[in-house]
């Protein structure tokens, strides 16, 4: 510790000075809201995680104690939690870096801190093979959710104060952290009403991920700027004086739409930055007394002027004030034609509504009272996640199905619709009758077979409206089958269903097992768990039990294990043949560690020893390119260690990057690309206006300047309109940046964009 402090150059006394503003800083922040001995124990919790991380430093070789302290501040300052979130944030890490145990946790803070801190601590220990440790891990910390959120709310702090401070870390656990970070955690953000904390992770995740594409928007941003603010004066003025006019106490706010969301809409519609003409929203807060008949009224109000001046968009209304979302937002949105034929989203909500919007679930206590249970939609919600997490997620293997199952509905919208009796129930979009008759009770929908919208007889897989009136019809003769999964899509209906469905399958489970392991006996291997989980990969199982199970029902034939037993056998040969001289590779479906110590092996005392290099070590390690997003050299990629088929290098701009990183950390090794010359197959997108001659000017550039072998060419035209895909084979991005340039020189050719799905399609 002293040689570090030396080397690094530290003033420890400096150090000391810059803990103590930062600890002052924290208490000034909470003071407005600290009660009889809030103060003292805040302090104690502070000098208890100063003492027990007081020989640790940040990767960047600032004390560790910055971190709990920068998470205590970003949960009172951003969140709004009180002192009980104060000392959890404080001492959020002590438990898991030093020998002090949850019992003095609590004998020091109490019960609530305590259980806070329980819920944050990692999980320790081995995982079985092919599971989750990460999935496993947030699944643990789920579990305190409906018994107090604050967990989730010190554990959104610390991820986002992460997230600030990421640049002192290595790019691949850069790329780990920043996948987490927009796999489960903004998205999370986002159900709990944290605005500001979502849009942060997004951008910060951009920022590490795609920062080139992230410099230029925040570039064009800020070149934007003058011109978007003169815009926004001249829509509001009018506004303005006609709520002052109404006695309306009102601010006007005008807010770019973030990076990330910019991003994410050239992405998904193909468009440069400069067709992206909603690059902002108008927000009107308008003064109320909190919770008043008066919030709708004047909100309706601002409306109705609003409207009076610029001519809304009937289909872009949405009304959140009568049927708030599931996590407390409130709003009145519109869509709105400017003067100069631009569209404008309009929203328009009170003070409380707007801090609600922006701190999410944590706002709700100033409103509701300090309670950790929220009234309304959201604690529905949190019971659904528990009730999932308590019924058929009960195992380490089923972590990484439950994280699926949670995401799906983090980001979907809510649909509203009412009982026969006009009890409104909120359920997930896209939610059928089947959903609905699951979330009244497990035995309506064990035994539903139709239902009535409107006294219609429809379906059970009838797709929900905003409005329905429905009523469930049963029968006692009904019940649930596998079909009803792809059905629902509610994880209460989905875990309800496996439920009815885990009694029926488990002779056939049972039967599956015990001819799987005859037959391997028979074949002459053990029926190791490796093996079992080798097996359910190479049928493309979820897991081994629904292996098993298939097996049993007779849907994978007993004699396809030979197949299996061929394909293993044919690979552990090609793998010793190209085991070099002093060292055997690892095994097919290891994990990342290990190929990592092997890497270093082979590479000896080079700088990058611990990075399989793409072309090199071709014999050495088995690795293919991943067909979903295609790399290419040049190319930003990872590797990730699959279980049967060797190593897939995948672009970390696939769209499945940031699933794999965060499910399967434990297989992601680092890797690049060697100066070995090699042709690799990319994909490009052309538009643009039809004109005689411009296949042969595009085909003339690509072959005859630039020497490119084409694979595949296809051109549509349509009222002088071209569109077209062009397959083709590269030396790297380079030498495909230098053709995207040429090919849009074209006359005609307007818009030319790299895409890798499909490429090896016929």
């Amino acid at each position: 510790m002293e040689q570090l402090v030396e080397s690094l150059n530290i003033d420890l006394e400096q150090e000391r000075k810059d803990i103590l503003k930062k600890y002052r800083r924290l208490l000034r922040t909470a003071k407005p809201f600290l009660k009889d001995n809030d103060a003292k124990l805040i302090k104690k919790a502070f000098y208890t995680s100063v003492d027990a991380h007081k020989d640790m430093r940040r990767r960047s070789g600032e004390p560790y104690i910055y971190h709990p302290l920068a998470v205590a501040q970003i949960v009172v300052e951003e969140i709004g939690l009180g002192t009980t979130g104060i000392v959890a944030a404080l001492l959020h890490d002590v438990v898991e870096d030093t020998d002090m145990g949850i019992d003095d946790i609590e004998r020091l803070f109490g019960k609530k801190v305590a259980k806070i801190i329980d819920g944050l601590t990692k999980i320790s220990g081995r995982f079985e093979y092919g599971s989750s440790q990460q999935a496993e891990n947030f699944r643990k910390m789920l579990l305190t959710l409906s018994d107090d959120v604050r967990v989730i709310l010190v554990k959104l702090a610390d991820r986002l104060h992460n997230m600030r401070t990421l640049d002192s870390m290595p790019r691949d656990k850069q790329l780990k952290i920043a996948s987490e970070t927009i796999f489960i955690y903004a998205p999370l953000a986002h159900r709990l009403g944290l605005y500001s904390i979502k849009s942060e992770l997004e951008e910060l995740y951009l920022k590490y991920t795609e920062p080139q594409e992230y410099r230029a928007i925040a570039r064009k941003l800020r070149e934007t700027k003058n011109i978007r603010d003169r815009f926004i004066s001249k829509f509001m003025e009018p506004i303005a004086q006609d709520l002052e006019s109404a006695g309306l106490n009102f601010i006007l706010k005008g807010r770019p739409k973030s990076i990330y969301s910019i991003w994410n809409k050239m992405r998904k519609q193909n468009k440069p930055f400069e067709e992206i003409y909603d690059l902002f929203a108008i927000r009107i807060v308008l003064e109320s007394p909190p919770e008043s008949d008066r919030e709708k009224a004047i909100c309706w109000q601002a409306y109705s002027i609003v409207t009076d001046h610029y001519k809304p968009n009937p289909d872009r209304l949405k009304d959140f004030l009568s049927t708030p979302r599931a996590n407390g937002y409130q709003s009145l949105h519109s869509t709105v034609m400017s003067k100069s034929g631009q569209w404008v989203e309009v929203q328009i909500r009170t003070s409380r509504m707007d801090e609600i919007a922006e701190k999410g679930y944590a706002a709700h206590w100033k409103y509701k009272g300090n309670d950790t249970k929220v009234k309304g939609n959201i604690e529905t919600w949190i019971t659904q996640v528990r009730e999932t997490l308590e019924n058929g997620f009960g195992d380490k293997t089923a972590a990484i199905e439950f994280l699926d199952e949670f995401r799906s509905n983090l980001f979907n919208e809510e649909v509203f619709v009412f009982t026969p009796k006009g009890e409104l129930k909120v359920l997930q979009a896209g939610s059928t009758a089947l959903d609905f008759a699951f979330d009244i009770h497990s035995e309506v929908g064990a035994h539903c077979m139709a239902a009535k919208v409107g006294g219609i007889l429809v379906p059970i897989s009838y797709v929900l409206n905003n409005g329905d009136q429905i009523e469930i019809i049963t029968s006692s003769k009904q019940k649930p089958n596998e079909d009803w999964l792809r059905i629902v899509v509610t994880s209460k209906a989905r875990a309800r269903i496996k439920d009815f469905l885990k009694e029926e399958n488990r002779r056939y489970e049972t039967d599956g097992r015990q001819l799987v392991e005859k037959k391997l006996k028979i074949l002459g291997m053990d029926a190791t768990a490796e093996v079992m989980n080798q097996l359910r990969a190479f049928f493309e199982c979820k897991t081994t039990t629904d292996f098993f199970y298939r097996i049993g029902k007779g849907y994978i034939p007993i004699d396809d294990l030979k197949r299996f037993k061929r394909d293993r056998d044919a690979k552990e040969k090609k793998a010793a043949e190209n085991s070099a001289a002093n060292s055997t590779p690892p095994a097919t479906g290891t994990d990342g560690k290990t190929l990592t110590k092997y890497l270093k092996q082979i590479h000896g005392d080079r700088a990058d020893s611990d990075t399989l290099l793409i072309g090199d070590d071709m014999d050495k390690i088995d690795y293919k390119l991943a067909q979903c997003c295609n790399p290419i050299a040049g190319d930003d990629v990872f590797g990730f260690v699959t279980i049967n088929e060797g190593i897939k290098i995948h672009r970390t701009t696939c769209p499945n990057a940031a699933e794999l990183m965060s499910k399967h950390g434990n297989r992601i090794i680092k890797a690049k690309w060697s100066g070995k010359e090699e042709a690799f197959l990319a994909g490009l997108y052309l538009s643009g206006t039809d004109r005689v001659g411009l296949v042969n000017d595009v085909t003339r550039i690509i072959s005859n300047e630039l020497h490119i072998n084409m694979r595949g060419l296809t051109i549509d035209t349509k009222d002088g309109v071209f569109n077209g895909d062009i397959k083709l084979y590269v030396q790297d991005t380079r030498h495909l940046d230098i053709l995207i340039a040429k090919l849009e020189e074209v006359e005609g050719v307007y818009n030319v964009q790299r895409f890798d799905t499909n490429l090896n399609g016929k």
